[in-house]
Parts: C-alpha cells; structure tokens; sequence
C-alpha cells in the first residue's frame, strides 16, 4: 500500500502561473511591471518588437486568464498582482530599474575590501585581501552571470 502525498495549496496554486509564465509573456509581463501605466496592444508590440499586435494580445490574454493583468475602460492593460517566479526571483525592482539581488552583496564586499585597504593600508593581511577579493569577485560573476540572463532589457 502507497501513500499519496499531497502538495500544499500554495504549491498547487503556483504551478499553472509557473508553467505559463516564460518565454514572450514573462517578457510582456516584465514589460508592463517596469512601464508603471496601462499599455495599449500596439505600444506593447512596437516596444517589444513582436510581428504583430495579435501576438502581443495572445500574450496580454495569456496574463489576464492569469489574473496578474487587467484591462481599464479605455482598452489598455495594466499589472494588478505582482509575482515573483522562476527568473523573477533573482530581480528587486528599485524605482524603475531592474537589479540583481546579488548585486547589493556584490557592492557590500568591494565596499568592505575598499575600507579595509584604506583603514589598513600600512599593516595589510594578505589573508584578508585573498579572502575579501574572492567574495567579491564571485558575487560579481553571479551578478553579471544573472544580468546577461535578464527576462527584458
């Protein structure tokens, strides 16, 4: 005898917007949460250089059945939920810049490294640099590594 094991709701609840959110409508999507305003159909595949407005709606559709995209009484559409999934997570949004997470770890350890070579300049460890310069160095590999793999530019 085999026990079933349940997912959580939660668990569940995510998979169909995990699945459907990629590719071209991730980028739509992307698009809208930094545009800030209600975007029309054209606007969408003039920016985005798509080949036609229906492509730019199947995508606006897909984010609708979606509930994360609504439509205004003027036709345009606008971000009703935020979500963070897949590539998302690695992203915080700062006004209306998109930055990698582990950029602010990647500035605290060069910021670190940079202090300490000031405060220590006459008794340097070289312990210490090695160390500093290593972590620094693998935070901004990562960063790069995650800003070239960016969903939008």
């Amino acid at each position: 005898m085999t026990k079933d094991i349940e997912t959580p709701p939660s668990d569940s609840k995510k998979l169909p917007i995990e699945d459907q959110l990629k590719g071209k409508t991730l980028q739509v999507y992307m698009y809208m949460v930094k545009k800030k305003e209600p975007v029309g159909v054209r606007e969408v595949q003039r920016d985005l250089g798509f080949s036609s407005p229906s492509v730019a709606n199947y995508h606006i559709d897909k984010l609708v059945e979606l509930v994360l995209v609504s439509q205004d009484e003027y036709g345009r559409y606008y971000v009703v939920q935020k979500v963070q999934v897949g590539v998302l997570q690695a992203f915080v949004n700062i006004g209306g810049l998109t930055v990698p997470r582990l950029s602010f770890f990647a500035a605290f350890f060069t910021t670190m490294l940079i202090v300490y070579v000031i405060l220590n300049f006459v008794d340097l460890n070289v312990y210490a640099i090695g160390f500093a310069l290593a972590g620094t160095s693998a935070f901004w590999f990562e960063t790069i590594r995650v800003w070239i793999k960016r969903p939008i530019t």
